[in-house]
């Protein structure tokens, strides 16, 4: 809807799965960003022939009726790195996807990276207020506990993980069309180095804007896909990208955003 004032831009209502429909939208394009996907581990094992179909066998369909001169800019997700408990990942390490989730959106990368001339961001996990933000991401969901229940019981809280701004992440994407023929081929991490944190120095940063957030850890529970990585931003860094959103902006803003919240609806299964 906040697009609708932009003189060139069109939406067509329709499923990826339509192939005759979307090869017609492709063909039409000089940019694709194939943003529609099953995302995570719960939804992605309720049904993993749709998850394949949608985060996977899409992408391919695409990356066959493409022409040399169309560009594609992939979005993976680097919680194909798995469970690393040492040293620091970079592009150069191999993938590791434990849930189906990560299998599918790393199918879809080496499909692309073999087959087309695209560009793969690994992203970190995104932050950050949005026209349609998904609450259940790790740095939205905890400021919403905290701002709502005041409390949160952690389960692996020494879990580390990268984040990054959803506004820096449009920036590396527009700075990967403006220099498309320099970045072509290549994978990049997408996150900010200053923040890889565990899930307990998530929420003591969270709690030095909410005081009376209370943090208590459990021995129960555990992340499926087993997300435990630091991660190094260097390649996309030395390109000349910098961020300019920090974590303590995405929690201030995030902060803001929810007395203005009414619905809950937008988290995955």
């Amino acid at each position: 809807v906040d697009l609708c004032h932009h003189e060139n831009f069109t939406y067509h209502y329709g499923d990826v799965r339509e192939w005759s429909k979307l090869k017609y939208l492709v063909e039409q394009v000089d940019v694709i960003i194939p943003l529609a996907a099953l995302v995570g581990f719960p939804s992605c094992e309720k049904d993993k022939e749709l998850a394949t179909s949608i985060n996977t066998t899409q992408i391919q369909n695409i990356v066959d009726t493409m022409t040399p001169d169309q560009k594609i800019l992939y979005p993976n997700t680097n919680s194909g790195y798995g469970s690393r408990t040492e040293g620091m990942v970079d592009e150069t390490n191999d993938l590791t996807p434990i849930s189906h989730y990560g299998v599918t959106k790393c199918e879809a990368e080496d499909y692309i990276l073999q087959e087309s001339n695209g560009i793969v961001f690994r992203l970190a996990t995104v932050f950050g207020v949005s026209s349609r933000m998904r609450l259940d991401l790790l740095v939205n969901d905890f400021v919403y506990r905290a701002t709502k229940d005041k409390f949160i019981v952690l389960f692996e809280s020494h879990f580390k993980r990268n984040y990054i701004h959803v506004r820096d992440v449009c920036n590396a994407i527009l700075m990967s069309i403006e220099n498309h023929n320099k970045f072509s081929g290549e994978t990049f991490n997408l996150g900010l180095s200053d923040a890889n944190l565990s899930k307990m120095e998530l929420c003591k940063k969270i709690k030095e804007y909410i005081p009376e957030f209370e943090i208590i850890e459990s021995d129960i529970g555990q992340d499926i896909d087993k997300r435990n990585y630091i991660v190094s931003n260097e390649k996309i860094e030395s390109c000349g990208f910098k961020t300019k959103y920090s974590l303590d902006d995405g929690i201030k803003e995030i902060i803001k955003f929810y007395p203005i919240l009414k619905s809950q609806n937008y988290r995955n299964i």
